[in-house]
Parts: C-alpha cells; sequence; structure tokens
C-alpha cells in the first residue's frame, strides 16, 4: 500500500512539475510620438500598463497553483529600454526584479517568431494558460506600437501565423486570454483553429485604468472566445 502511495505522489508530482502559465507582455508607446496625437487617441502615459498587468496576474495564477508550476515572462524588451531611454529610468532591470519577485523565467522577446520558439519548447499537455498584455487589433498582437514609429508597429503576431504554435503544448482545458483591444472579433477563431483552445478575446476595446484599483483591465464591450 505504501509503495502505491508513493508512485501516486511521484506521478501527481510529475504531472505538476509539466504545468506551464505563458505570460506575453507588449512594449509601451513612446511619448514623444503620443504627446502629437489627441488626448482621446493617446496611449501609454503610464510605462507600465502591461507590466503592472502582468504581475498582477501572476500573483493571481502563484496563489491559485501556487509556486510548483513554471511560469514564463515573455517580453519585448526593445519597448521598455527606448521608453526607459525616455523616461529617464531603468524598467528592464525593474522588471526583472518584478519577474524574481514571482519566481517567473524571464524571457526577453523581439519578434513574434520568438514567442512561437519559447511556446512550442514547452512539454506536450503542459500550457495551461496564456495570457496576452498589450497593443492589439482584431487581426494581431502588436508586440510594438508607437515606439519606433508613429502609430505603427515593426513586431507582431498576426492570426494567420498562429499556425506556428504547436497545438499538442497546450492542456485540452487551457485557460487562454487575451487583454488587447478587438481580439475577440476575428484572432481568437484562429487561435481555436490552431490550438484546439479557446482564446478569451475582447469585442471592443480594453481598458487598462482598473490598474489603479489593483484590478485586471476589463472591455468596454464584451469578452468572447
Amino acid at each position: 500500500m505504501k509503495v502505491v502511495l508513493a508512485l501516486l505522489l511521484f506521478l501527481n508530482l510529475g504531472l505538476s512539475a509539466q504545468q506551464v502559465h505563458v505570460i506575453l507582455c507588449g512594449g509601451p508607446a513612446l511619448r514623444k510620438w503620443e504627446d502629437l496625437r489627441v488626448k482621446p487617441d493617446q496611449h501609454d502615459r503610464y510605462w507600465a500598463n502591461f507590466v503592472h498587468s502582468t504581475s498582477l496576474r501572476s500573483d493571481e495564477l502563484r496563489k491559485a497553483y501556487g509556486y510548483g508550476n513554471k511560469l514564463i515572462w515573455l517580453v519585448y524588451k526593445d519597448g521598455y529600454v527606448t521608453r526607459g531611454r525616455e523616461d529617464g529610468k531603468p524598467y528592464t532591470t525593474w522588471i526583472a526584479e518584478q519577474a524574481a519577485k514571482r519566481k517567473a523565467q524571464l524571457v526577453w522577446i523581439d519578434s513574434g517568431d520568438d514567442v512561437f520558439r519559447q511556446m512550442n519548447a514547452q512539454r506536450r499537455g503542459s500550457i495551461i494558460t496564456f495570457d496576452f498584455f498589450g497593443h492589439s487589433n482584431k487581426y494581431c498582437f502588436l508586440l510594438d506600437y508607437s515606439n519606433e514609429i508613429m502609430a505603427s508597429c515593426k513586431a507582431w503576431i498576426h492570426e494567420k501565423e498562429l499556425s506556428k504554435l504547436k497545438a499538442s503544448v497546450f492542456d485540452r482545458n487551457a485557460i487562454c486570454q487575451s487583454y488587447g483591444c478587438h481580439t475577440g472579433e476575428s484572432m481568437s477563431a484562429y487561435w481555436k483553429q490552431s490550438t484546439g483552445v479557446s482564446l478569451i478575446g475582447a469585442r471592443g476595446k480594453t481598458d487598462y485604468t482598473s490598474l489603479s484599483n489593483g484590478k485586471l483591465p476589463f472591455v468596454n464591450g464584451s469578452w468572447v472566445r
């Protein structure tokens, strides 16, 4: 009996070790570009909208699942280097400190292909949650936006590129959500087609003002799968 119990414990520990949480964090806009736009169209006065959200979500995951699972932060580095230079702040250092505080594996990325490589390298069925915080439209995760080029993007993940993701790395009950604007209007369908799991996305714009109250972004519209 003791041998059976020990074996079950070993198997449970093995399954726990295989569980992975992935958070993809896009970069902020530069103020030198956004201050040229009319106020209703401006973005990212607060540099850490996406980093703060990543931290809040990580705290939720640690509370719900504990510290035994792997937590991966995929963060678009160039955006925080350039915004840090503009603001005179060591943002990349601060991000690394926040990741370490939550025992997260911080992986700096600079392209959509970096994201695919990191996610596809995980074990079969291991990814149980995925979250995206960043700019987006109905067709793309915008890893970069209004940073090097005003109101434009140089790094993205387009919905038609999602076939590069290995469906096998996701648990069949994985919880995936995008907190970018408009994702639920098109990209969510492509995600489901490519991965076999749903992506909760926004029909409408997302709003990050709730961060000041310690809450994740909400949608001015509805969440859809």
